[in-house]
Order: C-alpha cells, then sequence, then structure tokens
C-alpha cells in the first residue's frame, strides 16, 4: 500500500491535485500514465466540495462521478474519533470484465486503485458503518490516503492480477513446471499455484526481515505461510521438496527491488529448507492419521470431526489446527474450534500444575495468597547479601502453621529478602536465615504467586515463630557463581548474535553456579568453528573488563534504547535493564550479575543440540567449572597419551587411524561370523519337523553382536526352502538378552500363519515385545531361559 499523509497542513483540494497528477501524467514526467478516460470516482453522497473540485482539478464529467452513502465513502475507525468523508479513484478494465455503469455497476470491471480519506468530523458511538452520530468538526483536518500498489502494478502491466505481476508470476511458472501443470488449464490448480506464488515472496520477507518459524506471534504467521506452500504443491502433485528452486526464484524476482536479499539469502534459504523438511515429516506422520479419522468420521454420519481427534493429532503428530481445520473443510467437514482449544488449555494447565507441584509439593495455591494480601515481599539482594526481615508466616504440607523446631522443613515467608527467587531463568539462591535462638539452612526460594517468595528451609536448630526477627543471609560463593553464570548467559548471547547476526535470539535460558544454557532461535546445527568463535567472542568480552550495570526504565523507553526482550514475553510497565558495554548488549532482565565482566572468569562452551524445529540449545561451563572441565580434558589427553605412548600433537592422526582400522576388522569379523552362520542352514533343513503340515526349521546360533544376524539367517533359510509350506525360526542372544526372528514362505503365509503374531507371542513369554509383517518379525525379551518356552509356543501356535 502506497499512501500520503497531512495532519492539519493540506486538505481536499491538494490531496485530490496530487492523486491525480501522480496517476495520470506521462512517466516521463514521473507519473503513471494513465488515461483519464479511464478513470472514474466514487464521493460521499453528501460532499459536494468534493465534487467540486474534482470537476475544476481534474475536469471529470459528472457522469463519472458517483455518490456513495456511509458504508463505502464514509471512514472511521470503528470507535469515536476522528472520522470523514472519502473518495475513491477506479479504472476501468473495459468492457470484456463486465457491465457498464461505474463502480456502483460492477467492480469487478472497475478496480478501486486509490482511496482519499478526508478526516474532518468527530464521531460519536455507535454500531455498524453507518449507526453513529456526527459530533462536530474536527479542530484541524486531516489526509490520509492508500493506493494499491499491486493493483496499480497488474493493471499497468497488462495482466489479470497480482499474482501475474513480475514480481510474482516467476514463482507461479516454476511451481506449475514442477508440477507439470498448465496456468489457466483448472481452477482448483490456479489458486494453488497463486497460494505458492504469493506465500513464497511473503515467507521471502518475512525470513529476510529476521522472522523464523515459531508457534506463535509473527513466527506462527511465517510458519503457516511455509505450510501451506508445502501442501499446496503436494496438492498439486509434488511430494518432493522444492523450496530451494521456488525461493531462489522469488529471490531473482524481488532483488532489484530489494538488493538486501542477496546477502541474506544463505540464512534465508537455510531457514525455510529447515522447516520444510520438518513439515514433510510431519505430514507423512500425520496424514495417514488424519485421513483414517476423516473417514471414520463420515462412515457414522458425523458433520464434524472431533476435536478430541484434532487434539490427538496436534499432540502426537505435531499436525497444526489450522491445517487440520483445512483438511476438514475441504472434506465438507466442521471442527469445533473452542472444544480443541480447551484441550489445548487443559494440557498447559496440566504442564503448569505439575511443574508447579514439583517445586512446592502439591500445596493448594490459596494458603500463599491469603500471605500475598498482606503485601510484597521486598527483594533487597541487589544490593545486600544480608537483610533483616520479620517472619510473616510459616507452611508445613500446605498448612499455616505458627512454630517449627528442630529437623522440620518448612516453607518461611518474610516481608523482605536478600535471597534471589528462582525467575527469569536463574536458580535460585542457596544460604541461611538465623534469628534469635533459630537458624535454618534454605534449600529452595520460590514465588509461588506473584508478588510473594517462599524459602523452603530445613531447621538445623531452635525454633521459629510467626512474628520473629530473622536475617537473610546468602552463601557468598553460591551469589558470585549465580552472578558470573547468569552474566555469561548475557555475553554469549551477544556473541551469539555478533557471530550469527541479528535473528539469533533467545528464546529460553537457564543458569546456576558454573554452569548456563542458553536456547536461541536458528535452523541447523553449529559447526565446530562457528562454536569456537562464539567462545572467542564472548572470553574476549570477559578479558575486555566491561562495565555491567542496571537501572530501571519505562518499558517503551527501553525499548527506544535497544533492550533486547522475549518475543511473546508479558512486562510491566517498569522495567529493569542490564547493560554489558553499553550498547554491546542490553537486555531486560531481573537477575543478578557481577559488576565487570572480567570478574565471569571464563566460559567453556560444553555442548550445543536442537531443542526442537527452528530452536537450538548451547550449553556452557562458567568461572572455576569451567577451568576444571578443560583440567579433566587436559588430564584426559595426558591418560591417552602416556597410554598409546604418543606425544600429544599425535593423537588424533593415530586415534582416527585406529578407528579405521577397527572398522575394517569388524567388517571382516562380521563376514566370517555371516559364513559360519549360514554352515548351519542345511543341517537345521534336514533336521526340521512337520507341524501340522508346515516345515518348521529352528536355528539357535547363540550370542551375536548384531541382531541384523537373525534377519539374514532367516532369509537365508527362507530362500532354500521359499517353495514349501515352512516356518523359520531363529533365535539367538545379544548383551545377554533373548532374541527371536521369525520367517514365512507364501505358501505358509497362505495357511494363515503370519510372522508377525508369532513374533508378539514369544516376545511376551521372554519379557518383551516385537512385532513385523506377515513375512517377517523380531523380537526380544530380558528373560534368556524362557527361549526353550517361547519357541514351543510358537510351535504350538501353528
Amino acid at each position: 500500500m502506497n499512501g500520503n499523509f497531512s495532519f492539519g497542513d493540506y486538505f481536499k483540494k491538494e490531496a485530490i491535485a496530487y492523486a491525480w497528477e501522480f496517476l495520470t501524467s506521462s512517466q516521463n514526467q514521473g507519473g503513471l500514465g494513465f488515461d483519464p478516460q479511464d478513470l472514474w470516482v466514487t464521493v460521499y453522497k453528501d460532499d459536494e466540495e468534493s465534487i467540486g473540485i474534482w470537476r475544476e482539478v481534474a475536469d471529470i464529467p459528472l457522469a463519472r462521478i458517483q455518490k456513495r452513502g456511509m458504508a463505502d465513502n464514509f471512514w472511521s475507525t470503528g470507535q469515536p474519533g476522528p472520522s470523514g468523508p472519502c473518495s475513491e479513484i477506479y479504472f476501468d478494465r473495459g468492457p470484456a470484465y463486465g457491465r457498464e455503469g461505474g463502480p456502483e455497476e460492477d467492480e469487478d470491471r472497475y478496480i478501486e486503485i486509490w482511496n482519499l480519506v478526508f478526516m474532518q468530523y468527530e464521531r460519536g458511538p455507535g454500531g455498524g458503518k453507518e449507526d453513529y452520530p456526527i459530533l462536530g468538526e474536527l479542530p484541524k483536518k486531516n489526509i490520509d490516503t492508500g493506493m494499491g500498489l499491486e493493483r496499480v502494478a497488474f493493471l499497468m502491466q497488462g495482466v489479470e492480477n497480482l499474482y501475474e505481476i513480475d514480481e510474482v508470476r516467476p514463482v507461479l511458472d516454476l511451481a506449475a513446471n514442477l508440477a507439470g501443470k498448465t496456468y489457466g488449464a483448472s481452477v482448483e490448480d490456479d489458486v494453488r499455484l497463486r497460494v505458492v506464488a504469493d506465500h513464497v515472496r511473503s515467507a521471502l520477507m518475512l525470513i529476510g526481515d529476521g522472522v523464523t518459524p515459531a508457534n506463535d506471534g509473527r513466527g506462527y504467521v511465517l510458519r503457516r505461510l511455509l505450510r501451506r506452500v508445502v501442501r499446496s504443491m503436494r496438492l498439486l502433485g509434488v511430494e518432493a521438496p522444492t523450496f530451494t528452486e521456488l525461493f531462489t526464484a522469488s529471490k531473482n524476482a524481488m532483488v532489484e527491488s530489494y538488493p538486501e536479499l542477496q546477502g541474506e539469502f544463505d540464512r534465508i534459504i537455510r531457514t525455510a529448507v529447515a522447516e520444510e523438511e520438518s513439515f514433510l515429516r510431519t505430514l507423512t506422520s500425520g496424514s495417514v492419521a488424519l485421513d483414517d479419522a476423516l473417514q471414520a468420521t463420515k462412515q457414522v454420519g458425523a458433520s464434524q470431526l472431533s476435536a478430541e481427534t484434532a487434539f490427538l493429532l496436534h499432540d502426537t503428530y505435531g499436525f497444526p489446527i489450522d491445517l487440520t481445520l483445512e483438511i476438514a473443510e475441504e472434506q465438507g467437514l466442521g471442527l469445533d474450534r473452542d472444544a480443541f482449544k480447551a484441550l489445548m488449555q487443559e494440557q498447559k494447565d496440566r504442564a503448569k500444575a505439575d511443574a508447579r507441584e514439583k517445586k512446592l509439593g502439591g500445596t493448594d495455591l490459596s494458603v500463599y495468597s491469603e500471605f500475598r494480601a498482606l503485601g510484597e515481599t521486598k527483594f533487597t539482594g541487589y544490593d545486600e547479601l544480608e537483610s533483616d526481615a520479620k517472619v510473616l508466616g510459616l507452611i508445613s504440607n500446605g498448612s499455616s502453621i505458627r512454630t517449627a523446631k528442630q529437623g522440620d522443613i518448612i516453607e518461611v515467608l518474610l516481608d523482605q529478602t536478600s535471597m534471589y527467587a528462582e525467575s527469569g531463568g536463574q536458580d535460585s539462591d542457596a544460604g541461611f536465615i538465623h534469628g534469635d535462638g533459630f537458624s535454618l539452612e534454605v534449600l529452595d526460594v520460590q514465588k509461588p504467586v506473584k508478588g510473594l517468595v517462599s524459602h523452603k528451609a530445613l531447621v538445623r536448630s531452635g525454633e521459629i515463630a510467626v512474628g520473629s526477627k530473622a536475617v537473610t543471609a546468602v552463601d557468598h560463593e553460591w551469589r558470585l557463581g549465580a552472578c558470573q553464570a547468569h552474566s555469561a548467559t548475557h555475553v554469549v548471547h551477544a556473541a551469539l548474535r555478533q557471530v550469527l547476526g541479528p535473528t539469533a535470539l533467545q528464546s529460553g535460558s537457564y543458569n546456576k553456579p558454573g554452569y548456563m544454557r542458553l536456547d536461541f532461535s536458528w535452523q541447523q546445527a553449529l559447526s565446530n568453528s562457528t562454536k569456537a568463535e562464539i567462545e572467542e567472542v564472548s572470553n574476549l568480552a570477559i578479558r575486555g573488563d566491561l562495565a555491567v550495570s542496571a537501572q530501571f526504565m519505562s518499558l517503551p523507553d527501553a525499548r527506544e534504547w535497544g533492550a533486547v526482550a522475549l518475543f511473546g514475553e508479558t512486562y510491566d510497565e517498569s522495567v529493569r535493564v542490564v547493560q554489558i558495554g553499553g550498547p554491546w548488549s542490553r537486555e531486560l532482565c531481573g537477575g543478578t550479575h557481577v559488576s565487570r565482566s572480567s570478574q565471569i572468569g571464563l566460559v567453556s562452551i560444553i555442548g550445543e543440540a536442537s531443542v526442537g524445529s527452528g530452536s537450538r540449545r548451547l550449553e556452557a561451563f562458567v568461572g572455576i567449572e569451567a577451568i576444571r572441565a578443560l583440567n579433566a580434558e587436559r588430564a584426559l589427553v595426558a591418560r591417552i597419551s602416556e597410554g598409546l605412548k604418543l606425544p600429544k600433537e599425535q593423537l588424533e592422526e593415530r586415534i582416527f587411524a585406529n578407528v579405521e582400522e577397527l572398522k575394517v576388522a569388524q567388517k571382516r569379523l562380521a563376514s566370517m561370523q555371516s559364513a559360519n552362520l549360514a554352515e548351519l542352514v542345511p543341517a537345521a533343513i534336514a533336521n526340521g519337523i512337520n507341524v501340522n503340515g508346515t516345515l518348521v526349521v529352528e536355528l539357535q546360533i547363540g550370542e551375536v553382536s548384531d541382531s541384523n544376524d537373525l534377519r539374514t539367517l532367516a532369509f537365508n533359510a527362507r530362500e532354500r526352502v521359499s517353495s514349501e509350506n515352512a516356518l523359520i525360526i531363529v533365535s539367538a542372544t545379544l548383551a545377554e538378552k533373548p532374541l527371536i526372528g521369525v520367517a514365512t514362505t507364501e505358501a505358509s503365509r497362505n495357511a494363515g500363519i503370519k510372522a508377525g503374531s508369532l513374533v508378539r507371542l514369544a516376545a511376551a513369554i521372554l519379557g518383551g515385545g516385537g512385532g513385523g509383517k506377515d513375512d517377517f518379525a523380531q523380537g526380544g525379551g530380558t528373560d534368556i531361559s524362557k527361549i526353550g518356552e517361547a519357541l514351543d509356543a510358537i510351535k504350538a501356535a501353528i
């Protein structure tokens, strides 16, 4: 959408003149070059002033100026406030597109390209587009116009719609070519091709702007666009991945207008392809289940797919609800979305309740609410490690008590505390609560309800009572470690963004003395060199002795200051901003931190892995734990060097050489074992027994190194008796656990013998499980002594 605005400056005459000049001036003069004879205008029915201006400025005949009511040509926000008449400019596409008579007659032929809104009135409350009073004129009149950029583009380019313009059509044509379709040959196919073209372009620009696929917010909008592309291509008959080709075509079409796409494209395509691969797996696993559910729903004559089925698809297969809805609608079925949302909320509530129960031992929160009503717990721990306090309450097993004695584990509620309660990814403080005649060791600190801090503590000595004066004392070493770890998390986050770019945003974290982990948005595993670079940037920032400071400010000021906030989180109006090295790292944070980055000591990255689609987790040791970990690694290298009698510089080459030699030896051994096992087959066949007309061949082969040996041996034996009604049973042990494999011939299957059923029967006796198809199945268990019984059960079942 293009537009121009005026706030108390120019008004109707100038706005109409500007629009008309831009539309009708030649392209050499900077205009669009539309023929004035092709343009029509609509105005609000009582706006005679605009009619006069159109006649004066554009010399449009009255026959091409049409009056309309409030519903069409009077604009407001839908709420009391500024409003006013509007004037719309239409392009006449010609008699081939519909009836004559202007926009009032046929809006398929007459396409709106520009809307000029004259905000000159204040409207009152009321519903609908017409049912509200006009209270009077605004003291300052404003202009707000909107021109449809893509509508103008397809009209100027002489094509039928926005999907055929030069920045979209290449993707549509490529999608059609990949699917073996002809654009224009089928209405259904055309819709799917347009979806692909439009959504690929939208996704390209969203990812380019830093959005990554997610399950909420703007990330979910992107995820839905990408998923609809995948599904549209599948409906067009293409099941193979296509994003690399489609996004490349879209980038080539858009890069002239958006040159920044060239430098960002590697990241864009990595993000898109990772999401495509993930969703293709989801479709493969979930589509069969959904199809079965849809057929079952139709067979019973129901008009709606059950919310329980949709929830199961979402919970078990990751099948998105919007796709379930779309497919159900295509099958003529509805879905109760409210019931689905209720099931999702129940799941969330259960998860929260389970987490709270683990932390609070299942305590009813009402007891905390009563204490919260007395006031908020003041946290003094930013400025001091010891704080005077008053005991407001004691809780034991979910009930309020007045006193507690030595050996009791209770929860202590104070008016203020120096102890940090677990929040914001930071673990709780450790320490003690002392008072006259009592001492408690603090085991955990939580916020059971907002604004209230609960100290779980063991009474080490004496007796504590409600109303007692107390002192909270944080363990100095623990707090130092906690501050190091939390500040290290900020440092690593800033390093991630420096190395990977601004789209590598934190999505979660956890830190405690000596350890930190950071979840961040990224589509692929980090290479060893990238991890090393992140670690180096982090430690250079630590060595740089950067100042660390915190201050409270309003949320808008924090955002303007550039502070990083977690997307989707809800923050109070006043927030705390922690910065390290000035603008290098600024984050909204309520945790505790060191005062200089050098106090962190050291960060040593120990791992990086996926924690979900589009999300990675990086873990590191911090401070003294990082030093201990490096010392342990150094000691390990020294032991290996001593054992192999090699200098450490030669260890890598030797170890890899040994591994390759071991692989070769294992292959040779496996080949020899297979040959030895194969020699058992002729004798086993010769000793086969007839059970109810079926030749049963038993092979008991003892310990094997690979469960695939059973399959190989069973297939070998079956091939030799393939023309007979035969059953092959192979038993073995692997790591001192029993294995059973069963193979059938075509004749035995025709006689009703199913390998899968027989293996499940035997595996149950062995104390395990198994399964497979009718021609071959395999299973196992835990009780080696029951192998004979399992074999007898198979023969008895024939």
